[in-house]
């Protein structure tokens, strides 16, 4: 034990956005039931990148007795997360439920037959983005929909008003690993001449985390790709 410069969060302020984890390079930081959390002192060395990075100042940096930061603890906790972030890029992994699957929208077909009744504009199979390979056939020369997971049970028409005609990626920006889902939609956007994206998220707080992963994931790709950004209320109306 030390006296030494560490993080503080306050609680009581974080929402959980998220938006400090990928800018903490020594991986000290989770979300942890709706919270960071600093997951051990060790592998905090107290330099406080992450503290312009979050939008409720939540984060601080006080002085303090702790343990002191072990640089190869710290080497082999980034080790050991880089093995989980592969493990989940590497799916799907074999399960028949993650077969690449290129759908025909059925809205339009109802419609010239006269139903009334809303059906799918769904037109890609999978459509959770840690399962959706790079170069699936559907996301060449796509029009992309990246929508929270949250959206589509927030707002009433979203296969009439934002679904039709694009590719769904679906994800979660406070449940999952950020710097994954950078990585994978930077991926994609370098493979596969992408057209259009179109960002779709929640107005909470944590959901805003989705804005920066599109951000983050335009800049690792080098492409220049036009992006619209709506956010969606909790009571299903557009903000």
């Amino acid at each position: 034990m030390a006296r030494r410069k560490i993080v503080k969060i306050d609680e009581e302020k974080c929402t959980g956005c998220g938006l400090c984890i990928p800018n903490c390079a020594e991986g000290a930081l989770q979300i942890v039931d709706g919270k960071a959390k600093l997951v051990k002192e060790i592998y905090c060395d107290g330099l406080g990148a992450c503290l312009g990075h979050c939008p409720e100042d939540a984060i601080t940096i006080e002085e303090r007795e702790s343990a002191v930061f072990d640089e190869k603890a710290t080497e082999k906790h980034l080790k050991d997360m880089k093995k989980k972030e592969k493990k989940s890029k590497d799916l799907p992994c074999g399960c028949p439920g993650t077969a690449v699957k290129t759908l025909k929208a059925q809205g339009s077909r109802l419609k010239a037959e006269g139903k009334r009744k809303s059906e799918s504009e769904l037109v890609n199979w999978p459509i959770q983005l840690m399962l959706v390979p790079t170069e699936a056939p559907y996301l060449k020369n796509a029009d992309l929909l990246i929508a929270a997971d949250c959206v589509a049970f927030s707002y009433p028409d979203f296969h009439q008003d934002f679904l039709k005609d694009r590719v769904l990626l679906m994800g979660c920006p406070k449940l999952d690993v950020a710097t994954i889902y950078e990585e994978k939609i930077a991926e994609i956007l370098k493979l596969n001449n992408i057209k259009s994206i179109t960002l779709l998220h929640m107005e909470v707080p944590c959901c805003f985390g989705l804005k920066q992963i599109v951000s983050e994931a335009l800049r690792l790709s080098g492409k220049r790709i036009p992006l619209k950004e709506v956010t969606v209320g909790i009571k299903g109306d557009i903000k």
